[in-house]
């Protein structure tokens, strides 16, 4: 037997994947009931469920008690997310505040050289979140990074980007106690946004490396008032 062979819970995941997208659903559809795919593709319904199981754990599918079964905000996602990660940690904040100066201000630059009115006034408003509580549910506002990176109409930036604001929610919400200077991450916002506007590649990519460096050296900071004491 080939250890490496699929199951058939896996098997299945995927064809039930398949089904999504032959029907065209998008997140928020309802799916088949589980006994009705447990005849359609001739299995038990517990190997069904085994499988929508598999999909939950990466965001496929989404249960709703006493509703049923519905397609998930990661169906259409490129990358997925490890839903049990540990907690955070001085480190694992600090490593996000680095990676994300390493990997924004040139997709910030890429933003303002190729996007678009509608993300233009996407970004705009997202400019104000800078003063609120950071949020992470399904109703939260699109957030200003995000916006930057969607704007490059690139999927696969959109969703790096999103992944690491909200797959490390945890910490970025610490990084936001660290640098907690609500009007200034307000204004360098509305500083990058109109760069992006004007098309002004090379401002936009030094004002959000900018930005990310006064982000990690607040984090920095704390991180080592913290360690000694």
């Amino acid at each position: 037997m080939n250890k490496n062979a699929p199951s058939l819970s896996e098997r299945l995941a995927d064809d039930i994947v398949e089904i999504i997208r032959q029907e065209s659903l998008a997140p928020g559809d309802l799916m088949a009931s589980s006994r009705e795919l447990a005849q359609r593709f001739d299995v038990t319904t517990p190997t069904v469920r085994e499988a929508l199981r598999r999909l939950e754990a990466t965001g496929v599918v989404e249960f709703r008690h006493g509703s049923g079964t519905y397609v998930g905000a990661g169906f259409s996602r490129t990358l997925l997310v490890n839903p049990h990660l540990p907690r955070e940690s001085r480190d694992s904040v600090l490593e996000l505040a680095e990676a994300r100066l390493v990997l924004e201000p040139p997709i910030v630059a890429t933003a303002a050289r190729v996007r678009d009115d509608e993300w233009l006034a996407q970004i705009e408003r997202s400019t104000v979140n800078a003063l609120h509580p950071p949020r992470f549910d399904d109703e939260a506002p699109v957030h200003f990074h995000v916006a930057l990176a969607a704007a490059t109409g690139n999927t696969l930036l959109r969703e790096t980007v999103e992944a690491l604001l909200f797959v490390r929610s945890r910490e970025q919400v610490e990084i936001r106690h660290r640098y907690h200077d609500r009007e200034r991450d307000h204004a360098e916002h509305m500083e990058i946004y109109t760069a992006v506007k004007d098309r002004d590649a090379e401002a936009a990519e030094r004002l959000t490396r900018e930005h990310l460096t006064s982000i990690r050296d607040a984090v920095a900071a704390a991180s080592r008032e913290a360690a000694d004491r």
